[in-house]
C-alpha cells in the first residue's frame, strides 16, 4: 500500500481567502445598510436587555457570528465523532476515507477561540449578552421590573462564569481528543503494527462517553439557553441530529471532490454507496426527532410549551413560517426521495447534489434554532447573513484542507486497510 498526498495548489489556498475576504466586505456592507436603515443601534441593547427583544444591526451581527460558529463547530466535532465509531466498531470499510473526518477537527481550535470572543465581548462593553436573556443582571435583581423568577431559578446552571467554564471544557476536551486520535493515525502510518491501533481504540472509546455529555450540554448551553423558558428532552439529541447529518454530507462530498479530481482512487462506488445509506438512514432520523419533539408539543398545545413553535409557524407576523417548511422539504424531502434508489447512493453526481442540499438546509436548521430566540421577527436573509457564511466557510474550509494536506490520504499502515480496499456491497 503505498501513500497518496494532497498537493493544494496555491490558487486553492488564495480562493479560500478570497471567499473570507468577499464575505467580510459582504458582512460589513451589510452592517452599514442595516445601521442607517434602522437609525443606529443604541436602542437595541436596552429593548433587549427589558425582555423587549428590539433587536437592530449589532443584535443581528452576533446572532449570525454564533449561528455560523455553532454550524461549523459541529461539523468539526462531527469529524472526530465518526473517527471514533469507527475504531471502537473496529471497522474495516471507511479505513480509506477515515483522513477526511480526521482533518475535520482541526476547526475546533478557532471555534473555541471564536465561540468565547462572541459572548464574552458583549458582555465585557455592555455588561451582558443580548442573546442570551439570562446574563442581564436586572432579571435576576428582586424587585426589579425585569425580575424573571423561572431564569432566577435557572441561574446556578445558568451563569456567566459556570457558561464560560463549560465552554472552555467542551473545546478543550474536544481538541485534545481529536489531537490525540490524530497523532496515534499519523504514528501508525511510520511505525505500523498494532500499538497506535489498540491506542486508538481506547481513545475512542472514552470520546464516545465524553462526547455522549458535552454534545447535549453544548447543545443546552448554546442553543437551548438562548429561549430561556422553554424547555426540551428531545433537544440535545435533535442538535446532534442536525451536526451529524451536516458532519456526513460534509465528509461525503470532501470525499467525491477528492476524487474528481484524481485523489481518492482505492475508494470506490461501495464505499460512496455505504455513505450513502448514512446520509440516507440519518436523514430519516432527524426527521424522526424533529417530528417527535413538534408532535408532542404541538399536539399538547401548553402554553409554556408550544410557543417555540408558535414563534416559528405563524408568529413573528409569519416571518419564519416558509423556512419552517422548506427546513422539513431539503432536510427530510429531498434526501430521501432522491437517495432511495441503490444507485442513487452509488452515483458520485447524485450524491453531491444531496450533500450540498443537506449542508445548506442544516444551515437553515440552525437559523430557525438561533433567530426567532434572538432576533424575534426582525432577522433578514441579506449581505449580513451571506458574508457572514462565506466567511466561515472560507475559514473553515482553509483549516480543513490544511490539516488534510498534512498526512497521506492512505492511511498506509492500518490493520484493515487491505480490507477496506476490497469492500464490497
Amino acid at each position: 500500500m503505498t501513500e497518496e498526498r494532497l498537493s493544494i495548489p496555491k490558487r486553492t489556498t488564495t480562493r479560500f481567502f478570497y471567499m473570507i475576504a468577499i464575505g467580510l466586505v459582504l458582512l460589513v456592507a451589510g452592517l452599514i445598510i442595516a445601521a442607517n436603515f434602522s437609525g443606529g443601534g443604541h436602542g437595541e441593547e436596552h429593548g433587549a436587555a427589558a425582555g423587549h427583544h428590539a433587536a437592530g444591526w449589532g443584535q443581528r451581527l452576533l446572532a449570525n457570528l454564533w449561528m455560523n460558529n455553532v454550524y461549523f463547530t459541529g461539523i468539526a466535532v462531527v469529524g472526530v465523532l465518526f473517527v471514533a465509531i469507527q475504531y471502537v466498531a473496529y471497522a474495516g470499510w471507511s479505513v480509506l476515507i477515515k483522513r477526511v473526518p480526521e482533518a475535520l477537527g482541526a476547526y475546533l481550535l478557532v471555534g473555541g477561540v471564536i465561540m468565547l470572543l462572541v459572548f464574552l465581548v458583549p458582555i465585557i462593553f455592555t455588561g451582558h449578552n443580548t442573546l442570551f436573556h439570562w446574563t442581564d443582571h436586572s432579571v435576576h435583581e428582586v424587585g426589579n421590573p425585569n425580575y424573571d423568577p423561572i431564569i432566577v431559578g435557572k441561574s446556578g446552571y445558568l451563569n456567566t462564569t459556570f457558561y464560560v467554564i463549560r465552554m472552555v471544557a467542551y473545546f478543550t476536551l474536544w481538541f485534545l481528543f481529536f489531537k490525540w486520535m490524530r497523532r496515534e493515525s499519523l504514528a501508525e502510518d511510520l511505525n505500523g503494527g498494532l500499538l497506535h491501533y489498540n491506542k486508538s481504540i481506547r481513545l475512542g472509546a472514552t470520546f464516545l462517553v465524553v462526547f455522549g455529555v458535552t454534545s447535549s450540554m453544548s447543545a443546552w448551553d448554546w442553543v437551548l439557553s438562548i429561549d430561556t423558558h422553554w424547555f426540551s428532552t428531545m433537544f440535545g439529541w435533535y442538535v446532534f441530529a442536525s451536526w451529524w447529518v451536516s458532519g456526513l454530507a460534509a465528509i461525503t462530498l470532501t470525499i467525491i471532490i477528492l476524487k474528481q479530481n484524481g485523489y481518492m482512487t482505492m475508494v470506490t462506488s461501495n464505499h460512496l454507496h455505504d455513505l450513502g445509506k448514512f446520509l440516507f438512514g440519518f436523514s430519516i432520523f432527524w426527521t424522526y426527532i424533529w417530528f417527535s419533539q413538534f408532535m408532542l408539543y404541538w399536539y399538547a398545545n401548553i402554553p409554556e410549551e408550544v410557543i417555540y413553535y408558535q414563534e416559528r409557524l405563524g408568529g413573528n407576523n409569519n416571518h419564519y413560517t416558509w423556512i419552517f417548511f422548506f427546513n422539513l422539504l431539503i432536510n427530510f424531502a429531498f434526501p430521501f426521495l432522491v437517495l432511495m434508489t441503490r444507485d442513487a447512493k452509488r452515483q458520485m453526481i447524485m450524491l453531491k447534489i444531496v450533500c450540498i442540499a443537506i449542508l445548506i438546509g442544516h444551515w437553515f436548521d440552525f437559523y430557525m434554532m438561533i433567530m426567532p430566540g434572538t432576533m424575534r421577527g426582525e432577522s433578514g436573509f441579506g449581505l449580513i447573513e451571506i458574508g457572514t457564511a462565506l466567511t466561515f466557510l472560507g475559514l473553515f474550509l482553509w483549516r480543513f484542507s490544511n490539516e488534510l494536506g498534512k498526512a497521506s490520504l492512505v492511511p498506509v499502515n492500518h490493520p484493515f486497510v487491505e480490507e477496506s480496499a476490497h469492500h464490497h456491497v
